[in-house]
C-alpha cells in the first residue's frame, strides 16, 4: 500500500467528517492537526487543502460532472475535490497531485475507483479553472448556491460590487487576534493593526497559540468585526447607572471575553447566558483572563429569561443566524444551510431581542447582531420588533464608529453592516435599540 503523506490524510478526513457527520471543519482539522503531530508547512498544506477544496467547491462539482460518467460515491467525489483543487488551485504538478489523490484512493476508500480518478484528474489538469468556467453560471463560477447568491446581491444592495462580494468569500481570511483591554496590549501580538478595532491585530502567518498572550488569555483568535460588535455595545451612551451588562448568547465566548475585560476597566461586570451546557463551559474558560468583569456564566433559554425585568444596563444579543456573513472563514456552511433555515431562525431571532429589551432598564441599550448581512435576519427582525415594542427605539450605531467608511446598513439606516471586501471583515450586522 503506498504511504499517503499527512496532510493529505488530514483534509480527506476533515472533508468526509463535514459531510457524514456535520462536523465544523474548524475544530476537526485542529483536533487532527494534533492527533497526527502535523505542523509548519504540512499543518498549513492540510489547512489550504481544507478550506480551498470547501470554498471552491461547486466550482469543482461543475467540472467533475462534465468529465465523471455516472453517479460519484460521496467519498470518491471528495477525493476527487482534493485532486482537482491541487490542479486548478494550487502550484502542486500535475504528477504530484494525480498519483498523491490516487494514493489517498487507494489507502482510504480501496483499489476499485483509483483508475476513475486517475482518469478524471488528468481530464482535470488539460485546462485552467478560468477555461473550465468560462460561460458557466454565476454560481459555478463563484461556488455560490443560487439561493445564497441572491440573498447576498439583495442583503448588498449594489449590484457592482456584487463580484466583489463573492470574490472575497472565497479567499482565505487572515489570522486576527484581539487585544483585550486592561490584560495586553496589541504590540506584544506583533502583526499589523486592523482599522476596524482598536484591539485588532491581523497577523501574515504562524501560530496563534504559540504567542504567550493568546495561551494565557489575555488575547484571542477574533474577526475584527465580531470586536466591533462588542465595541458599539460599550460605546454606546446609556442614561444613569452603568454597572450591569449581559451576553445572552454568549457560547462560545470571544465576545464576552472581549466585553467583561471592557466593563472590568469601568467598574461593571457581564452575566454571560448560553443555552448550551458545553459552550457555557466554552464561555468560562475563553474569560479567565477577565473574570474581574465577569459577574458569571449561566446556561439558560434567553427566551425564558432566569433574570428579572429590567435588570441591566447594556444587553448584547449575538444571535444565532445562518452565518452566511462568514462564507470565507466556515466555508462549508454555504452547503449546509438552506433557506429553509432562515426562515426557522428568524422566529427565534425576533423572540430574543424581544426577551432582551425586556431585560433593559429603561435608558439601557442592547446591541443585536449577526454574522449574516441576509435582510430578514437583519433589518426585518429590528423593524419586526421595534414594530410590537413600543418602548424601544433605534439609535444610530453608525455614530459610533470611529474611522470606518462606508458601513451603513441598505435597509436599516443607522444600523452598521459590515463587508469582506469593503472592511475586510466577516460581514456582520449591529443594531442599537434603547428601551424607552
Amino acid at each position: 500500500m503506498p504511504k499517503v503523506d499527512g496532510a493529505r490524510l488530514v483534509a480527506f478526513d476533515v472533508i468526509r467528517a463535514v459531510a457524514e457527520k456535520d462536523a465544523y471543519a474548524n475544530l476537526e482539522l485542529s483536533r487532527l492537526l494534533r492527533e497526527h503531530r502535523l505542523d509548519g508547512r504540512d499543518a498549513a498544506l492540510a489547512t489550504e487543502l481544507v478550506g480551498g477544496t470547501l470554498r471552491l467547491q461547486g466550482s469543482y462539482d461543475d467540472v467533475l460532472d462534465r468529465l465523471a460518467k455516472g453517479k460519484l460515491d460521496p467519498p470518491v467525489r471528495d477525493a476527487l475535490r482534493l485532486g482537482a483543487h491541487q490542479l486548478l488551485s494550487m502550484r502542486v504538478p500535475t504528477h504530484a497531485a494525480v498519483a498523491t489523490t490516487v494514493d489517498l484512493v487507494k489507502d482510504r476508500i480501496g483499489h476499485r475507483p483509483a483508475g476513475l480518478v486517475n482518469a478524471v484528474l488528468r481530464r482535470v489538469s488539460e485546462r485552467s479553472l478560468d477555461d473550465w468556467l468560462t460561460n458557466r453560471s454565476l454560481a459555478a463560477r463563484t461556488s455560490h448556491p443560487q439561493w445564497i447568491l441572491d440573498a447576498l446581491a439583495e442583503a448588498l444592495a449594489r449590484p457592482e460590487e456584487l463580484d466583489a462580494l463573492l470574490a472575497a468569500d472565497n479567499e482565505r481570511p487572515g489570522v486576527v487576534l484581539v487585544a483585550r483591554p486592561g490584560l495586553c496590549d496589541p504590540a506584544e501580538l506583533g502583526g499589523a493593526p486592523h482599522p476596524v478595532s482598536p484591539y485588532a491585530v491581523q497577523l501574515e502567518g504562524g501560530d496563534p497559540g504559540a504567542i504567550p498572550a493568546v495561551r494565557e488569555g489575555r488575547a484571542g483568535v477574533q474577526d475584527a468585526g465580531s470586536q466591533l460588535v462588542a465595541l458599539l455595545l460599550a460605546r454606546a451612551e446609556v442614561d444613569g447607572r452603568d454597572e450591569r451588562w449581559l451576553d445572552v448568547c454568549a457560547g462560545p465566548g470571544g465576545k464576552a471575553a472581549l466585553l467583561a475585560a471592557i466593563a472590568a476597566e469601568r467598574g461593571a461586570r457581564v452575566l454571560a447566558n448560553e443555552r448550551q451546557p458545553h459552550r457555557a463551559t466554552l464561555v468560562a474558560q475563553g474569560a479567565r483572563a477577565a473574570r474581574a468583569g465577569l459577574a458569571g456564566v449561566i446556561a439558560g433559554d434567553g427566551t425564558r429569561p432566569a433574570w428579572a425585568e429590567s435588570s441591566f444596563d447594556r444587553v448584547l444579543v449575538d444571535a444565532p443566524c445562518s452565518g452566511l456573513g462568514a462564507l470565507r472563514r466556515r466555508p462549508e456552511s454555504r452547503w449546509r444551510r438552506t433557506e429553509a433555515d432562515v426562515t426557522e431562525l428568524v422566529p427565534l431571532q425576533v423572540s430574543l431581542l424581544d426577551s432582551a429589551v425586556g431585560a433593559l432598564r429603561p435608558g439601557g441599550v442592547v446591541a443585536y447582531a449577526t454574522c449574516s448581512p441576509v435582510v430578514a435576519e437583519t433589518a426585518g427582525v429590528v423593524q419586526e420588533v421595534l414594530a410590537r415594542r413600543p418602548d424601544a427605539e433605534l439609535v444610530p450605531a453608525t455614530s459610533y464608529l470611529e474611522g470606518i467608511a462606508d458601513a451603513e446598513s441598505a435597509h436599516l439606516p443607522g444600523a452598521v453592516q459590515l463587508w469582506p471586501h469593503r472592511h475586510g471583515t466577516d460581514a456582520m450586522f449591529v443594531a442599537l435599540l434603547r428601551r424607552t
